[in-house]
């Protein structure tokens, strides 16, 4: 089991940051693959960024050039910096792990997920 904590939501606008983080209470952390999704209200829940355990990264194409995942191991957690945020980019945020190398695209191969934290951003 995996327990996962999400940080770091609130209310920004347009143009401004946050950073996301993610502990995990597992020592193994650092083996497994780390993803961002994100669900805003009458969607689908909706991939965002994810990292591997050795560092390679991924994006969806809305958020790419704009947000950064990255991972530190020694502390069991995983960021996501969300810079030039837009309207469209409110919702509710979930990290969650895979354990097993699969598509990180597809939250059908998560295996634990957090209990969220919103991101709101006003125009």
């Amino acid at each position: 089991q995996v327990q996962l904590v999400e940080s770091g939501g609130g209310l920004v606008q347009a143009g401004g940051s946050l950073r996301l983080s993610c502990a995990a209470s597992r020592r193994t952390f650092s083996t497994y693959a780390m993803g961002w999704f994100r669900q805003a209200p009458g969607k689908e829940r909706e991939f965002v960024a994810a990292i591997t355990s050795g560092g390679s990264t991924g994006y969806a194409d809305s958020v790419k050039g704009r947000f950064t995942i990255s991972r530190d191991n020694a502390k069991n957690t995983v960021y996501l910096q969300m810079n030039s945020l837009k309207p469209e980019d409110t919702a509710v945020y979930y990290c969650a792990v895979q354990r097993s190398l699969g598509s990180l695209t597809d939250t059908r191969l998560y295996d634990y997920w957090g209990q969220g934290t919103q991101v709101t951003v006003s125009s």
